[in-house]
Parts: structure tokens; sequence; C-alpha cells
């Protein structure tokens, strides 16, 4: 199967999002961990942070305004395309999106104002977006 006609299940979690950084040498802060979703990724550069935007503590570098579309797996790490196959659609529509990878899955956030453009390029190129309540 092409990355063109791989069609994948995706499901639009309910809460609103931010991505925080932090210093690197920072610890990784008690809110930064709670929460049904949540991302902390270390590097010499930086400590990134996704969770829920109202865990977020004011004064904290944050982009608020993130939406999340889980990609229903799971998949083996050595699959091929999965993350092409849902970027392309959103390339073509000047989207913007930042994922995560967990073992089993990939994850897409993408701005809250594009998400209604988001999810209709994504149902366009065959994909099937599973809203529950969550918009």
């Amino acid at each position: 199967m092409t990355v063109t006609t791989r069609r994948l299940e995706l499901t639009l979690l309910p809460e609103r999002f931010a991505i925080s950084r932090l210093a690197a040498e920072s610890p990784v802060p008690p809110w930064a961990t709670q929460g049904p979703f949540f991302s902390v990724t270390r590097t010499g550069d930086e400590l990134s942070v996704v969770t829920e935007l109202s865990l977020v503590p004011a004064g904290v570098q944050s982009q608020p305004g993130w939406r999340v579309l889980k990609v229903h797996g799971p998949f083996v790490l050595s699959e091929i395309g999965v993350l092409a196959a849902l970027a392309m659609p959103l390339t073509e529509g000047k989207i913007s999106l930042f994922a995560v990878s967990t073992f089993d899955t990939d994850y897409l956030l993408v701005a809250s104002e594009t998400l209604s453009a988001a999810t209709a390029a994504l149902e366009r190129a065959g994909h099937t977006i599973h809203r529950s309540n969550a918009e």
C-alpha cells in the first residue's frame, strides 16, 4: 500500500493542549506529567512538555491552542509511512503539525485554529476522524 492510498483512523482528544519549553537542566515539573495525555522530551538544548493547557502555570514559556489527534494503532516500529500518510494531506493544505510518537502509535498536534481544515484535509485523503464530542 502506498502512502497516498493508506487509510488510517484517528480520534480527536477532547482536551486543549499547550507545548511548553523549559531550560534543558530544569527538573521535570509535577504539572508536566498529569492528565490523560502528556509528553516530556529532554535534549541538550531544552525540556519540551506537551500537556493540557489548564495545567501549565503562568509564566512558563509555552504556545497554547493545540488539539491532539490520536492515530489508532498499534504499529510495529519498523512500519513505514504512517506519519507520511498523515503529513502529506496536511502539507498540501498548508497546515502545520507537531508529531509525538510512542511505542504503539503516533499523535498529531494541530493548532486549534486549523483543526477544521486539518480534519477536512485528512478526511479528503481517506482517513477517518472520530470526534466523540471533542470539538
